[in-house]
């Protein structure tokens, strides 16, 4: 039966592989795409959307009135939200009103203001080992005997709030530290946590009602467009590796289980987990996005399909057909490789790059 869907955000890469997936595996559905912004990519993308429009930002007035309008007008079944700003309103519009202006799928608004803000994930998981040693610094109070004396150099600095690594940078002195504040002075906050040298790995997980259900990993080898960053972490990874290691999901999920305790609430929803290794191996938590991540296309395209799952939980209203596989295993030892105007490529393994080159 066919369905219309909504996907909000649609000039964000994640919201536009969502929708790419969603066309893949239901060529009939009606997908309705909205963004904040005139010139947003997935607008324009041959085939990607039925229809498009130009939305208000989700803090004003006018935002929710129009999200209704749209939802009655067009008859919307279901929502994907994803920019993490419209997430946290989305939950506030719950609170307030007992129900979404349509079903969704996504967790109660107290855990995703508390992920949403890294500065206020980190005051949660301080003193545990989930998380580096990490203080949050702001332009009026930027703390540099404790950046010095707590945290000490190296150090890695990066924005609150926003995305694909908005103001990060390894400082190795109080002197590029106090630069970068300066360059970066549009800024108002930034944590700053203890320098972390292993791998990045990441970590896609669906939960239900409290219930750990699926969870995937993956490592961030090689970023596009690295040499653009001064930090060379540009939020798009070029090259990555999908990893079939159980402990990276029974970490994250302790984690989840030590914030739904210190909360007191369920997790429901996606959640996704960008993690860093210590010197000595050890996993500590760098950011987790209430939301599906930019690699949930690519996974979708190796087995892992949440877009999917999420589609069935949103359609059934409950989580009764999703597989649960919460330390999922990949087939075979899949890599991918990602640019900024192509698809991307999934190799069947890494194999490949030690074949000698042919002229």
């Amino acid at each position: 039966m066919m369905k219309t869907i909504l996907v909000t955000g649609i000039g964000g890469l994640t919201p536009r592989s969502l929708a790419g997936i969603i066309r893949e595996n239901h060529p009939d559905y009606k997908i309705i795409g909205c963004d904040i912004e005139k010139k947003a990519v997935g607008f324009f993308m041959e085939g990607l959307l039925d229809e498009y429009f130009i939305c208000p930002r989700c803090n004003t007035l006018e935002y929710f009135p129009w999200i209704e309008k749209l939802v009655k007008e067009k008859n919307i079944d279901y929502a994907f939200v994803q920019p993490e700003s419209e997430i946290v309103e989305w939950g506030d519009y719950y609170e307030k009103n007992g129900r979404f202006p349509c079903p969704v799928f996504m967790g109660c608004k107290a855990l995703s203001v508390s992920l949403k803000d890294k500065a206020i994930m980190a005051e949660l998981l301080e003193g545990t080992e989930f998380i580096p040693k990490t203080i949050k610094v702001t332009q009026d109070n930027p703390r540099y005997e404790d950046v010095e004396k707590v945290i000490g150099f190296p150090c890695w600095i990066r924005a609150t709030n926003g995305t694909g690594g908005l103001g990060s940078l390894r400082l190795d002195d109080i002197c590029s530290y106090k630069s970068w504040l300066f360059i970066n002075s549009k800024i108002p906050e930034f944590t700053v946590s203890e320098f972390l040298a292993g791998r990045h790995l990441a970590n896609e997980m669906l939960y239900y009602n409290g219930e750990y259900i699926k969870g995937a990993a993956l490592e961030c080898v090689e970023y596009v467009m690295a040499n653009t960053a001064p930090s060379h972490v540009t939020g798009n990874t070029h090259f990555g590796r999908f990893l079939n290691e159980d402990q990276i999901n029974k970490f994250c999920d302790d984690c989840v289980k030590y914030l739904e305790k210190k909360l007191g609430v369920s997790a429901h929803g996606i959640l996704s987990f960008d993690l860093k290794e210590d010197k000595n191996g050890n996993m500590k938590v760098t950011e987790v996005n209430i939301r599906h991540m930019a690699y949930t296309g690519v996974m979708a395209h190796v087995g892992f399909n949440l877009i999917e799952d999420t589609i069935k939980i949103m359609e059934d209203g409950n989580c009764d057909r999703v597989e649960k596989a919460p330390y999922y295993h990949y087939e075979k030892p899949y890599v991918f490789l990602r640019d900024v105007d192509v698809e991307p490529i999934i190799l069947e393994s890494e194999q490949v790059f030690n074949h000698p080159f042919q002229i």
